[in-house]
C-alpha cells in the first residue's frame, strides 16, 4: 500500500487494492444518466428505486416504508416491494396481514396483482416471504419472473420502491443494477460506513463485469445528530470512493436519532403518520421530494 493510501482516514474501513493502472479501460459513469438495465431484467416502464444498506440494523426497511408512505401522501401511487425474498418484514412493520405474498406469485399460485396488499393513501405492498430458505437462494430465473410480474403491474403506479435484502449477494446486485436509483442507508457507526463503501465497491465491480453503466448510489445517513455529522461522514466516505472507485456518492438525506422513530417502530406504524411534525418526518419529506426529482417525477402530472 502506498503512503497516500495509508493517510486516508475512515474508521473501520479496510482499504481496497490500489487503483487500476493508467491506460486500463473503465466503463464511463454518470449519476444523472438513465441506467441501461441488465439483459435478464427488463425495464418496468416506471422508475424503480432500490433501497439497500449492507448488514441489517441500520433502519433500511423503516426508511423504505416511511419513504413510500410519504410519497403516497404527496399524491404518488407507490408499489412497495419487499425484496428480502426469504425473510421479508415490511408487513410486520405495518401490522398488516398479507393474504398472499411474493412467494405465492413465484410459485405460480397467484398473479402478482393478486398478491398485493392495499396499505392506503396511494401505497400498495407486495410482501416478502417469511422464513423461506428456497427463496433466499439466488436464482436468475426467479428474478426474471419477478420483474415480468412487476412490469405488468407497473402501469398502475408512479414508481416502484423496493426494499432489498441485507448484504451484497447476487439478488441485491442484480436488482440494484436494474434500478433507476439506488439509495444506500447507513448510520454513523464505523462498521455501517464501511458497509456503504462495500456496497459501492460491489456495485462498481458488478457493473464492470456486466459491461454496463450503473450510476453511483445516493446515501442516506440514519440516526445522526444533524446535517453536520451526515456531511462529515459523507466527506470521509467520498475521499475513499473517489480515490479507489472514481465515484462520488452524494448525500440525498439524513434522519436524526429520534424517540418518535423508536416509538413508531414499536407501534408498528410509519413515523411519518404517527409524528408528521417531528424532525424525522420532515427529513423524510425532503427525501421524498429529492427522490421525485432524481427519477424525473417532480415535473410529471400526479396519478389520479
Amino acid at each position: 500500500m502506498n503512503e497516500q493510501a495509508k493517510n486516508i482516514s475512515l474508521p473501520g474501513l479496510i482499504l481496497p487494492k490500489a487503483p487500476l493502472p493508467s491506460g486500463q479501460s473503465v466503463p464511463p459513469r454518470s449519476g444523472a444518466s438513465r441506467l441501461q438495465p441488465v439483459g435478464e431484467l427488463p425495464e418496468l416502464g416506471v422508475p424503480l428505486v432500490f433501497v439497500t444498506g449492507g448488514k441489517g440494523g441500520v433502519g433500511k426497511s423503516s426508511m423504505a416504508l416511511n419513504l413510500a408512505v410519504e410519497l403516497g401522501k404527496r399524491g404518488r401511487r407507490v408499489l412497495l416491494v419487499d425484496l428480502d425474498l426469504g425473510l421479508g418484514n415490511l408487513a410486520v412493520m405495518m401490522k398488516v396481514s398479507a393474504q398472499r405474498n411474493i412467494e405465492d406469485y413465484l410459485d405460480g399460485g397467484a398473479s402478482l396483482t393478486d398478491c398485493v396488499t392495499r396499505l392506503g393513501d396511494g401505497v400498495d405492498l407486495l410482501a416478502g416471504s417469511a422464513g423461506s430458505g428456497e427463496l433466499a437462494r439466488p436464482d436468475s430465473a426467479r428474478r426474471a419472473r419477478l420483474f415480468h410480474g412487476l412490469r405488468e403491474a407497473a402501469p398502475h403506479y408512479d414508481l416502484v420502491l423496493a426494499d432489498g435484502a441485507a448484504g451484497i449477494g447476487p439478488d441485491v446486485l442484480a436488482f440494484a443494477g436494474s434500478a433507476d436509483f439506488v439509495l444506500a442507508v447507513g448510520t454513523p457507526e464505523p462498521a455501517s460506513v464501511t458497509d456503504i463503501y462495500g456496497i459501492l465497491k460491489a456495485i462498481d465491480s458488478w457493473s464492470r463485469e456486466q459491461g454496463i453503466e450503473v450510476p453511483t448510489p445516493g446515501v442516506l445517513f440514519n440516526r445522526v445528530s444533524g446535517p453536520s455529522e451526515a456531511n462529515s461522514l459523507l466527506a470521509k466516505l467520498s475521499g475513499v470512493t473517489r480515490r479507489f472507485l472514481s465515484r462520488s456518492p452524494r448525500l440525498v438525506g439524513w434522519v436524526p436519532e429520534s424517540r418518535s422513530v423508536r416509538d413508531a417502530v414499536q407501534a408498528q406504524r410509519p413515523f411519518v403518520q404517527t409524528e408528521p411534525r417531528a424532525l424525522a418526518a420532515q427529513c423524510i419529506g425532503r427525501l421524498a421530494a429529492r427522490i421525485e426529482a432524481l427519477v424525473g417525477l417532480d415535473s410529471e402530472k400526479l396519478t389520479g
